[in-house]
């Protein structure tokens, strides 16, 4: 049994202001993101440039990943709460971020970029794709370092006991999340996209993966508290907001090759 190591959530503190690791993470995964995307440009991507890259992912993807990111917290998982407390849809200082409302708030950002600059859509979305394993990673990382979104509990030796859990020793699937999600996920799509391929296709790809991945770790995550599980006594929120992915990863990847 592991005892989680108690790191102090707070990165920095000047008195006056005070940098959370959450949000250098969320820092790191943008920088990381754009660096990538960099490189890939040198390699001989031309879909994007530097310039326009910087745009995309540091105003309109940061715009679109907090706003949806936010929503979709709100909407999916305190939707009661926020029907009684509506200005808690503002209160971003007090913690709540969706990842499939982030997605989806992504997606829209890249939609409109496109448009708005006559870019081929598929391409764009399969360029940012390989991208974006990596930021998972580290918004994975934030979360074990706030010590939340624990496991549920178990008997393996490598359990950890997390401070606002209780006792009993968890599963830490942030960690399992910023592993395979994260890492895993970045390796395969990275390798795939090395190649030529269809429009639709890496991202359809990304979808997938991350669907399935995800659906298969929330029966090692603990179940929010104030839903519990949301469909036939067994599965969870996130598992039902993963369903809609991996089918339109699926769509995608048909349209793809079918298309070619």
């Amino acid at each position: 049994m592991l005892t989680y190591p108690n790191i102090n959530p707070i990165a920095l503190d000047l008195g006056f202001i005070q940098l959370h690791w959450y949000g250098v993470m969320y820092l790191l995964a943008f920088l990381t993101a754009y660096g990538l995307g960099c490189y890939r440009i040198k390699q001989g991507h031309t879909i994007l440039n530097r310039e326009q890259l910087g745009d995309l992912l540091l105003f309109w993807g940061v715009l679109g990943v907090i706003i949806g990111g936010r929503l979709g917290y709100v909407l999916f998982y305190q939707f009661n709460y926020f029907l009684q407390n509506p200005a808690y849809l503002l209160k971003i200082w007090e913690g709540g971020m969706s990842f499939h409302g982030g997605l989806v708030g992504g997606i829209l950002a890249i939609v409109l970029y496109a448009r708005k600059h006559h870019k081929p859509m598929g391409e764009v979305f399969d360029f940012i794709a390989p991208l974006v394993p990596l930021g998972l990673f580290f918004g994975r990382l934030g979360n074990f370092i706030n010590g939340e979104l624990w496991g549920r509990t178990t008997d393996v030796a490598w359990g950890m006991v997390f401070p606002y859990a209780g006792e009993q020793a968890r599963h830490a699937t942030q960690l399992y999340e910023a592993g395979l999600e994260g890492l895993l996920l970045f390796v395969v799509l990275w390798a795939y996209s090395a190649k030529p391929r269809p429009p639709y296709a890496v991202s359809g790809l990304f979808l997938l993966a991350y669907g399935l991945i995800r659906f298969l770790l929330e029966y090692y995550r603990e179940p929010d508290d104030h839903l519990g599980f949301v469909l036939y006594d067994s599965l969870t929120m996130g598992q039902l907001l993963s369903i809609p992915m991996i089918m339109v990863g699926i769509a995608f990847m048909i349209f793809a090759y079918k298309k070619k």
